[in-house]
């Protein structure tokens, strides 16, 4: 399956941290086929000095939807993030990692509205910041 992936950070060194976060995902998850440019971007949904570095990728990988989701907070959990944003209450954050939009084998994309995860992400045609890396590395 093809996975469109959005990662941001806006704590620390963000480039470098962006750059951890894409090794880990390519140890763990699958194998990252591109990766857009990195994008700056003021905080969406709060306030913060701290603006965000962020990037889209393009991950392939036979993982369900929810295992992807897992592992992608397991690694964030490993580059300190240790609290997620919750009914709309966002914060700065040393990573995040958002599952966009999923494509099967036959390239047909897959919609999903769970508790745990919405595909496409919810968000994410209101987002330069997303949309803009991400139409960098779509085909």
């Amino acid at each position: 399956m093809l996975y469109y992936l959005s990662l941001g950070s806006n704590l620390g060194d963000r480039e470098s941290t962006l750059r951890s976060a894409l090794q880990l995902i390519e140890q763990r998850i699958g194998s990252v086929l591109r990766c857009s440019s990195f994008y700056y971007s003021k905080p969406w949904g709060f306030t913060s000095a701290n603006d965000f570095c962020n990037l889209c990728c393009a991950l392939e990988t036979d993982k369900k939807p929810l295992d992807v989701l897992h592992l992608t907070q397991t690694i964030e959990r490993s580059l300190g993030r240790n609290h997620k944003s919750q009914d709309g209450h966002y914060s700065d954050r040393s990573i995040d990692i958002d599952l966009i939009r999923v494509f099967d084998n036959d390239k047909k994309e897959l919609f999903m509205d769970s508790p745990e995860l919405t595909l496409p992400h919810r968000f994410w045609q209101e987002r330069d910041f997303v949309k803009v890396p991400l139409a960098e590395i779509m085909h």
